[in-house]
C-alpha cells in the first residue's frame, strides 16, 4: 500500500481511489468500475492510465468494502474454546486448510474457556459480516445460538450438539469413543473405571462420554463400576481428592482412569506422579485426544485418537455448501475414535485385590 505522510502529523497514510483517479486524471467511477473488472465499460487509454496510477501509488484496494458492497466478503469466522488445547490447534489447520482450498479467509477467536468472551466475539463476527460461523463452544446457551441463526448466517458447531438449534454438527462419535475405551479397559481386567472429566454440565460430548461409559459398566453384571469425577483443572484440589479416591480404590481392586480429554490426561499424569502412584503398576491410564507426548516412552499412555484434521475440514465443507445456498435439513456427521494401545493399561494378570 502506498503511504502518503500527512504534513501535520508526519503519519502515512494509504493512498484512496480518489488519489488514483487524481493521478490517472479520470473520475472515481472509472476506478470503481476499473477494480471491479467491468473492463468493457472503460475504453483501453482509460484502463491503462488507471493501471499505471495504480503501479506507481502501490494502491491497494478495501476488500472489506468491496465486498460488502458485493455482499460477499469471503471470511468465515471461527470461535474455539481453548487454543492452547492441542485439539483445538488441529480443528483449526482442518479449518483453515478448507477455507485455503475454497478462496475463503478465516478470523479466529479464543474465548479462552470465558462464556462471557465467547458471546462478544460472536457478535464481533456477525457484525464484521462473516458470510458463515465454525463455533466449538464452552457450553453456549441455545438462546445464544438462536440470535445468530437469526441473523441468517450459516453455522456449524463442532463436538456439540443442540437439541433446539437445527443447524449442522461435526465431530467425534462419542458414544462409539468411549465405549471403545472402556470395553478396552473392561478386557484387559480392571474392575474399576474412573471416569474424570471437567465439569459436565450441558456440554454435550462430556456428557456422552460419560453415558457411554456408564452403559458398558453398568451392563457387566458388577464386574466392573463405574465413578465419574468433576474437576476443576484450576483448582488443583479437586483433582488431587479425584486421584485420592481413585488410587484408594486401587488398593482394593484393579482400578484404571479414563480421562475426558487431552488437557485432563495430562493434568491427571503430572498429578499421579506428584503422588507417586505409577501407570500400570499402581493405575491403568487412558484418554482421549491422543496428544503428542502420549506416544513418547516415558509416558506410553493408551488413548483415543480423534481425526481432528478431517473433523475441522469437514465442518468448512458444510458451511460453503450453506453458503452457496444448499438447504438440506441439519446435518450430523460423526467420525469414530482409534483406539491407540500402549503400556499404560497392560492386561491385569495379577490375582484381583482383597
Amino acid at each position: 500500500m502506498i503511504k502518503k505522510t500527512s504534513v501535520a502529523s508526519g503519519i502515512p497514510r494509504t493512498s484512496t481511489i480518489s488519489d488514483v483517479a487524481r493521478e490517472a486524471k479520470v473520475g472515481k467511477t472509472s476506478v470503481s468500475r476499473y477494480l471491479n473488472g467491468e473492463m468493457d465499460a472503460l475504453s483501453e487509454d482509460l484502463r491503462k492510465r488507471i493501471a499505471a496510477a495504480i503501479e506507481k501509488l502501490s494502491f491497494r484496494p478495501n476488500q472489506m468494502a468491496q465486498g460488502l458492497k458485493r455482499g460477499r466478503t469471503r471470511l468465515i469466522g471461527m470461535v474455539v474454546a481453548d487454543i492452547t488445547n492441542p485439539y483445538s490447534v488441529e480443528i483449526m489447520r482442518g479449518v483453515e486448510s478448507a477455507c485455503q482450498q475454497h478462496g475463503f479467509m478465516l478470523m479466529l477467536c479464543n474465548s479462552a474457556n470465558d462464556l462471557k468472551l465467547e458471546q462478544r466475539y460472536l457478535a464481533l463476527l456477525t457484525n464484521y459480516r462473516v458470510e458463515g460461523l465454525v463455533i466449538n463452544p464452552i457450553a453456549l446457551p441455545e438462546e445464544d445460538l438462536e440470535v445468530i441463526q437469526r441473523t441468517g448466517v450459516p453455522m456449524v458447531l463442532i463436538d456439540r450438539r443442540a437439541d433446539r438449534i437445527k443447524c449442522d454438527m461435526v465431530g467425534l462419535d462419542n458414544d462409539q469413543a468411549a465405549s471403545l475405551a472402556t470395553q478396552h479397559l473392561m478386557d484387559q481386567g480392571y474392575s474399576a473405571i474412573h471416569f474424570i472429566t471437567e465439569p459436565i454440565g450441558f456440554i454435550s460430548s462430556r456428557l456422552e462420554r460419560q453415558r457411554a461409559m456408564h452403559t458398558l459398566v453398568n451392563a457387566s453384571g458388577g464386574a466392573c463400576i463405574g465413578v465419574t469425577s468433576e474437576v476443576d483443572l484450576s483448582d488443583t484440589q479437586t483433582l488431587d481428592a479425584a486421584l485420592r479416591l481413585c488410587l484408594a480404590d486401587a488398593a482394593q481392586r484393579h482400578t484404571a482412569i479414563l480421562a475426558s480429554n487431552g488437557r485432563v490426561l495430562l493434568r491427571v499424569a503430572l498429578a499421579l506422579r506428584e503422588l507417586g502412584a505409577q501407570w500400570p503398576k499402581d493405575v491403568g491410564l487412558l484418554g482421549f485426544d491422543d496428544p503428542e507426548w502420549a506416544g513418547l516412552a516415558a509416558a506410553d499412555v493408551s488413548s483415543i485418537r480423534q481425526p481432528t484434521f478431517d473433523i475441522g475440514h469437514a465442518a468448512v465443507e458444510f458451511l460453503i455448501q450453506r453458503i452457496e445456498g444448499a438447504t438440506p435439513a441439519a446435518r450430523v456427521l460423526s467420525f469414530p475414535g482409534e483406539l491407540k494401545v500402549r503400556s499404560s493399561t497392560l492386561p491385569v494378570i495379577s490375582p484381583k485385590k482383597t
